[in-house]
């Protein structure tokens, strides 16, 4: 290490005192060659160090960028089949349901995080899906309109119209999400690798498309009900269950005492 730093300096000592020597020029070629090799190195390492770090900044990055937002101002013109996108004939989303504190009880912090670093590998698919995020700490009409709790993927076929340009079936397929264990891969293999036909489609009365409610325009009204509901205090429920039950009970006691007999009139004295 000595002598390292010894050579090092001759070059300087050289040039400080005017002294020119073949032998001196030849080191401070040969060291010139060494200091841009070591900086190539170096730089070359930075590079591989930048390389191997994890996709989550640049994944969070793609999902501001292509994740829509999904509300319930926007979700009827997001959610159609458009004819120069739909691919082939059926335009395929995948919607992210997440929450917060009162919502997913902030567990939902690593399944969004997974969600976010899977923008990246779904978006290396021949025929990637549309993406849409819907947090239901924020949007909670909507999850309750279409009766959905986080954390949950939700994958829908979207038909194109058909030629008398009637709406076909909607494929809605509500796919469970475990907070604490899934992973990127798994969120992508949904689509990359089909898992959502592990799913059975789902028609039940609360279909966002094509159930009772949607057909007749009542989904979104009965959502505003059921989050006004979720907004009320569970103490403010006890407090009314308490009042009605002791009216109730009021109610009960007050016809009993009603109906109970008069007190007996004193008898009449007897005629004289």
């Amino acid at each position: 290490m000595r002598s390292s730093t010894l050579l090092l300096a001759l070059p300087a000592l050289a040039a400080a005192q005017g002294f020119q020597h073949p032998l001196l020029d030849q080191a401070k070629n040969w060291f010139a060659k060494a200091s841009e090799s070591v900086s190539s190195l170096v730089a070359s390492a930075t590079d591989s160090v930048a390389a191997s770090q994890p996709l989550a900044p640049v994944a969070a990055k793609l999902a501001n960028l292509n994740v829509n937002r999904l509300t319930v101002e926007n979700h009827k013109e997001l959610l159609q089949p458009g004819a120069a996108t739909a691919h082939p004939s059926i335009e395929q989303w995948l919607i992210f349901v997440t929450g917060g504190n009162k919502t997913c009880y902030g567990l939902c912090g690593a399944a969004e995080t997974a969600w976010n670093e899977s923008v990246a590998l779904l978006a290396t698919s021949r025929n990637p899906p549309n993406l849409a995020l819907l947090n239901c700490e924020t949007d909670g009409v909507l999850c309750h309109a279409w009766y959905v709790s986080p954390p949950q993927l939700l994958h829908i076929q979207l038909p194109q119209p058909l030629v008398d340009q009637t709406a076909a079936a909607t494929t809605f397929r509500a796919i469970p999400v475990n907070r604490t264990t899934i992973t990127a891969p798994q969120l992508a293999a949904v689509h990359l690798e089909e898992k959502y036909l592990e799913t059975a489609p789902y028609e039940g009365f609360w279909h966002p498309f094509d159930g009772p409610l949607a057909k007749n325009g009542l989904n979104i009204p009965f959502g505003y009900v059921l989050w006004g509901f979720s907004q009320v205090p569970s103490w403010m429920f006890m407090l009314l269950v308490s009042f009605l039950s002791r009216n109730m009970m009021s109610r009960r006691m007050g016809p009993q005492r009603a109906g109970e007999a008069p007190a007996a009139a004193p008898a009449a004295a007897p005629a004289s």
